[in-house]
């Protein structure tokens, strides 16, 4: 962050490729070390691409600022063993935001990826599958408040209780924990971002498929 001239008052504007996929993991990463003034560029690159606006290729130089980091924000983050005590006491709301295959362990990955990183396919008792990508539109955009309202809620999500989204490595999920808690205003959400690769490798972790 120093090094990137960025300060704890300064204003972080996050966007990217895959629907803000990326951006959104880096948002969560901020917010969970502190950073206050963090957003999303709505649409990413491909809606600025879409939209004609202009690209450079040149590096911008900055000067180096002091930062220093928060403590972590734990609320903002699920551990395995909070899970597993909470599936023995029906106490959670599990998210998985990995595609249909993956949640019913046809694939341990994206089909664009290796397929490692897990032992186990399948996905945690009781999840909920819920693409992350269907919470975006075409052009990169996130659908209308009302669309990802009804949508989560035709899920049986709706911000009552505790919540826990999920994906591989944590990255995709990310994208869902920001939906949730920064667009419909969700409290009490977390994100596992052990995901499957470490749920997957657990020994004698409960798994459906």
């Amino acid at each position: 962050m120093s090094d990137s001239g960025i300060s704890n008052s300064t204003t972080v504007i996050l966007y990217g490729d895959n629907n803000n996929w990326f951006a959104c993991w880096a948002f969560w990463q901020l917010k969970y070390y502190g950073h206050q003034d963090v957003r999303i560029m709505n649409g990413g690159r491909i809606k600025w691409e879409l939209e004609g606006k202009p690209f450079v290729e040149t590096k911008t130089e900055v000067d180096s600022v002091p930062y220093l980091a928060k403590e972590p924000d734990e609320s903002l983050r699920a551990y395995r063993d909070q899970i597993l005590k909470a599936l023995s006491e029906s106490g959670i709301s599990l998210v998985d935001v990995r595609s249909p295959d993956e949640y019913s362990g046809l694939l341990f990955a994206p089909e664009n990826v290796p397929q490692e990183g897990s032992q186990r396919a399948g996905h945690i008792p009781g999840a909920k599958n819920i693409p992350w990508a269907q919470a975006t539109d075409s052009d990169g955009t996130f659908k209308t408040y009302a669309e990802l309202l009804q949508l989560y809620k035709d899920n049986g999500i709706t911000g009552e209780g505790n919540t826990v989204t999920y994906c591989r490595i944590g990255e995709r999920s990310s994208h869902t924990w920001f939906v949730l808690t920064q667009l419909l205003g969700y409290s009490n959400v977390s994100n596992y971002d052990g995901s499957w690769t470490e749920w997957g490798s657990i020994v004698g972790a409960p798994i459906e498929k």
